[in-house]
């Protein structure tokens, strides 16, 4: 059977540019990806036939001899396999081929014989509302995997060290060509370490990594809020046969605060004021962050008025500033009241001019819903 020309399995034209080419075989390999369409024949070969011809138009030279010569210009560089780097960016595709093709391992990945990345941890650290407005230093302790001391890391006993494994060379892996791909599977003899270890280390009993417990210092900075993770790059697990570290993250979680409610920035909080102040203007404490500040409040203030006083809020975490502290007054009626002060109220409230708010009342219930809305909006 004649195999089909690779712009056409792909869908594009022979003037497609590279960023083309890839959005097309990105949406092939989602769609006939076998882990979507399992059990289905035709689907797999759909997906190996758009990875072969993504394969060489996404390789500048195979695309070149492809252009003047056909599948004839490929073959010989198709014996070979193919560069597994012009797949970087699909890993989410990738992830599983090893099962689709029957093997471990495709492509032969090119990994360095043995060596892995450490694994990432992760700290949950809780912090006062004040602590994360000021920024803080502590100390945590957490454990981990950490490169065995008594044999460096490679699990050999003293006066040893590892061989390469016979039936993989070293290599770690075993290659073999199926048609198109060259595809390599992992040693099953030293698992993909390429190394066979006679003599383990009593100590790690071979693995080169043992548990430990590690104090570190957090350095919290301020303004941080909660859910917000701090980094500690290379304080993770250690790696496996000399690989890199992992991270450490630590996870912030910050506790409510008795008077403050956090807003990005911003602060607010609500203030009890008594009816002469809120009626004849005054002066009250505010708390905040940085202690009790006076306030003005003007006359005539309606209860539930909130007030704006610039950078008394949170410290931004990023340094730039600080966010605001929105106060609101609330009118506090007192509950008990002596004759005397009973007396003043009542003589206050026979002095005010209630009746005139009344038609402006009335006004109000007797208006429709839209004619409200219209005031609002228009």
């Amino acid at each position: 059977m004649s195999r089909r020309d690779y712009y056409e399995v792909l869908g594009v034209e022979r003037t497609a540019a590279d960023q083309e080419i890839k959005s097309a075989y990105r949406k092939l390999a989602l769609k006939y990806h076998p882990d979507r369409n399992q059990g289905d024949a035709e689907a797999e070969e759909r997906f190996k036939e758009a990875a072969e011809a993504y394969a060489v138009l996404a390789d500048g030279d195979k695309r070149r001899a492809y252009d003047r010569f056909g599948h004839a210009g490929v073959g010989a560089a198709a014996q070979g396999g193919f560069d597994p780097s012009v797949f970087t960016g699909f890993e989410d595709i990738f992830g599983g081929l090893g099962d689709v093709f029957g093997f471990g391992d495709v492509f032969g990945a090119g990994r360095a014989r043995g060596t892995q990345r450490g694994a990432d941890l992760r700290y949950d650290l809780e912090i006062s509302f004040e602590e994360s407005a000021t920024g803080a230093e502590t100390t945590i302790q957490i454990p981990r995997e950490e490169t065995c001391a008594t044999c460096g890391g490679n699990g050999a006993a003293a006066g040893s060290k590892p061989a390469a494994c016979p039936q993989c060379q070293g290599r770690g892996q075993l290659r073999y060509q199926q048609g198109f791909f060259t595809v390599a599977r992992t040693c099953g003899q030293c698992r993909g370490t390429g190394q066979i270890i006679a003599k383990p280390c009593a100590t790690c009993r071979g693995m080169g990594r043992t548990e430990r417990e590690r104090k570190l210092t957090v350095k919290i900075p301020p303004g941080i809020s909660g859910g917000q993770r701090l980094r500690l790059t290379g304080e993770g697990e250690a790696g496996r046969g000399g690989g890199p570290p992992g991270d450490l993250y630590v996870v912030v979680h910050v506790q409510e605060h008795a008077f403050f409610h956090r807003d990005g920035n911003d602060l607010h909080c609500d203030i009890p004021v008594s009816f002469p102040t809120m009626a004849l203007g005054g002066e009250i404490i505010v708390p905040t962050l940085d202690g009790r500040e006076p306030f003005t409040v003007p006359d005539g203030t309606q209860s539930g008025t909130a007030f704006r006083i610039k950078g008394r809020g949170m410290p931004d975490v990023s340094g730039r500033g600080k966010g605001d502290l929105i106060v609101t007054v609330r009118m506090v009626t007192p509950k008990k009241l002596s004759r005397e002060q009973r007396k003043l109220v009542e003589q206050l409230a026979e002095s005010l001019p209630t009746e005139a708010f009344e038609p402006t009342l009335r006004e109000e219930h007797d208006k429709g819903i839209f004619e409200r809305v219209k005031d609002i909006f228009g």
